[in-house]
């Protein structure tokens, strides 16, 4: 007789990791820098199934700004899923994306005085990059695009295009083809006058580069090394694309809802872009959602010119429809103002633990830059260390040699202090 075994019971009865790694493409990074079996999860903690607690300076890669199962948006979603609401609409009209589109409007849009049309363009940020991307070179019949080096836009073939890793664009086989790429305004070999450059070089009839459609930016570059553009130099880029008709590009996916302090991160600059890109947290839940913002005359497409199965996630329209709600909550906002101001502390006290370091960001984003002391190695073991003692970081940086210190903006106080000092027990240790 013969007998049948399930293969994956067998391999999960192993070793915790056993199913993983016979069958899940040697692709997958996270897991590999955080070796556990996560189970559950809540606000800034997640919890292995050997019962381990992690607190969470990750978050989803800047897709978890609200925490994990955040309360007041699981109930929503609970209420919704209860009253067997849509789940899949394509780009169907609905209740629940009706819901979002107000609220996104009320709470987002009018108190910022951006009107903007709103395209809700897949499950992801590089669908958003692309959809953008598409709409500039339509609306101007223009083909060209200026990206900045340390840009990071998504792994699709058109966002690839206009991200500056090298690695990742020949794993996609991405040429140069239309898109010049000049310094960003900070980076690793220091500050450079990038404006200055794309003036010279617009302005030379002989300089070989055609008046672009658009320039792409991230006004804090997050996966090149936690950069932020500073106010004077996104208000020069805007004053420049103006002046030769080029559209204004910015990134805000992983950078955009509340990660900065502000709900944009281009806000503290004053400029109002062309197109914004919005995904990661803009789903509320940790749910896949993106959506590119324009202005009004710019909205040139076509009915069905682009389209994508999922670019209407009913759970997320109500799940961002609840996070637009807290936005509303004075609490909320004091909350998240007080714990960007205790990490803005943290980024001081750093510099008495090592005078080497260089540490960056805004609002609630933090790179500690290694590479001047120990560089990727030592990046690696602290990283390491953090995980050790129960906390989950990432690294960025053109060798992964910053950490991104991404917690969830709602995160309290004692969480916040706990894992601090486990980074800066880390850096005395490594």
């Amino acid at each position: 007789m013969t007998i049948t075994v399930d293969s994956t019971s067998v391999l999960e009865a192993t070793a915790p990791f056993a199913a993983f790694e016979s069958l899940e493409s040697e692709v997958r990074s996270y897991c590999r820098k955080f070796p556990a079996v996560f189970h559950r999860a809540r606000g800034a903690e997640l919890y292995s199934e050997d019962g381990k607690r992690f607190i969470d300076f990750f978050a989803g890669a800047g897709t978890l700004n609200y925490g994990h199962n955040n309360p007041f948006i699981k109930r929503r979603l609970l209420d919704y899923l209860n009253s067997d609401g849509v789940v899949h609409g394509l780009d169907m009209y609905t209740v629940a994306k009706r819901e979002f589109l107000t609220a996104f409007n009320k709470t987002v849009l009018q108190p910022r005085g951006l009107d903007f049309k709103v395209q809700f363009c897949g499950p992801t940020g590089t669908d958003a990059v692309e959809a953008a991307l598409k709409l500039a070179r339509k609306a101007t019949g223009r083909s060209g695009v200026i990206a900045f080096s340390g840009a990071y836009h998504g792994m699709s073939r058109g966002s690839l295009a206009v991200t500056g890793s090298r690695r990742a664009r020949r794993a996609g086989g991405i040429g140069g083809g239309d898109v010049t790429f000049v310094p960003y305004e900070d980076g690793p070999q220091g500050p450079f006058d990038s404006i200055a450059l794309i003036e010279r070089m617009l302005d030379d009839p002989s300089s070989g580069m055609e008046i672009p459609a658009a320039v792409i930016v991230e006004p804090m570059q997050m996966e090149g090394g936690v950069y932020p553009a500073s106010a004077d130099w996104l208000r020069r880029l805007r004053t420049l694309t103006e002046q030769h008709g080029i559209l204004l590009v910015v990134d805000e996916i992983q950078a955009g809802c509340g990660r900065t302090g502000t709900f944009f991160c281009f806000e503290h600059s004053g400029v109002v872009p062309d197109v914004v890109t919005v995904s990661k947290s803009i789903g509320g839940y940790g749910l896949p959602l993106s959506m590119s913002l324009f202005r009004r005359e710019l909205d040139v497409w076509e009915p069905g010119e682009h389209t994508g199965t999922f670019r209407g996630n009913q759970l997320a329209f109500v799940a961002a429809t609840a996070a637009c709600e807290l936005w509303g909550d004075p609490k909320f906002r004091t909350d998240i103002a007080v714990a960007s101001r205790r990490l803005e502390r943290f980024r001081a006290e750093l510099t008495s633990v090592d005078a080497g370091l260089v540490v960056r960001g805004r609002g609630m984003a933090l790179g500690i830059d290694l590479g001047r002391v120990g560089g990727p190695d030592r990046a690696e073991r602290l990283q390491r260390y953090a995980f050790d003692h129960g906390v989950i970081v990432e690294r960025c940086g053109r060798h992964d040699e910053v950490i991104k210190v991404l917690p969830p903006i709602a995160i309290d106080i004692v969480r916040l202090d706990r894992g601090l000092e486990v980074l800066r027990d880390g850096l005395l240790a490594v």
